[in-house]
């Protein structure tokens, strides 16, 4: 399969996936500290909500347009939100916190994804989630928070976020494969 256009531009499905992809993180670290109490146990950053739909948009963007498609979907993500973030008035811990996340757990998700690449498109989704949500959920809580709110707080956003994403990107996962289904 051809990813790329007769000038070697990734081709159009690739890059309306980027730029969704973009937008979901755009999107998350507008709302990052906005909070819905769980009912039992757990508080829900609202950005989590946004930031779910991002793992399942770049493994469609690997599928899509390959490996590098998936490099300039990260770059383009960070650029976007670190002006964004900048222009926004965004704290500094936050915008860090943030670029680190991304960074560390795309690239890890990515690593995982290639690893699998000649295994079901389902394997390679979730062995590839299963690094990198906690690893993103971790890593930025820990970074954005500490200091700032207790640890128990932050254990809350912790689970919280790890829980939402995986049921947000599972149900989001199944809506773009019946939709592809569909198609087929």
């Amino acid at each position: 399969m051809n990813h790329f256009s007769a000038r070697g531009r990734p081709a159009p499905l690739p890059l309306l996936l980027i730029a969704l992809y973009a937008l979901s993180i755009l999107l998350a670290n507008i709302t990052l500290n906005k909070f819905i109490p769980l009912p039992v146990y757990g508080l829900l950053s609202v950005g989590t909500i946004f930031f779910a739909a991002v793992f399942t948009l770049r493994d469609r963007i690997h599928r899509a347009g390959g490996l590098n498609a998936v490099f300039i979907a990260i770059a383009t993500a960070l650029l976007i939100n670190t002006v964004a973030a900048l222009f926004l008035g965004t704290e500094w811990r936050f915008i860090g916190a943030s670029f680190l996340a991304i960074l560390v757990g795309e690239l890890a998700d990515t690593a995982v994804y290639q690893r699998l690449i000649h295994r079901s498109w389902w394997m390679r989704v979730l062995a590839s989630n299963a690094v990198s949500v906690p690893l993103d959920s971790v890593l930025f809580n820990l970074l954005a928070f500490v200091g700032i709110m207790s640890g128990s707080e932050i254990a809350q956003i912790i689970f919280a976020d790890i829980l939402a994403k995986y049921l947000i990107a599972a149900l989001f996962a199944v809506r773009v494969r019946q939709a592809s289904r569909a198609l087929a």
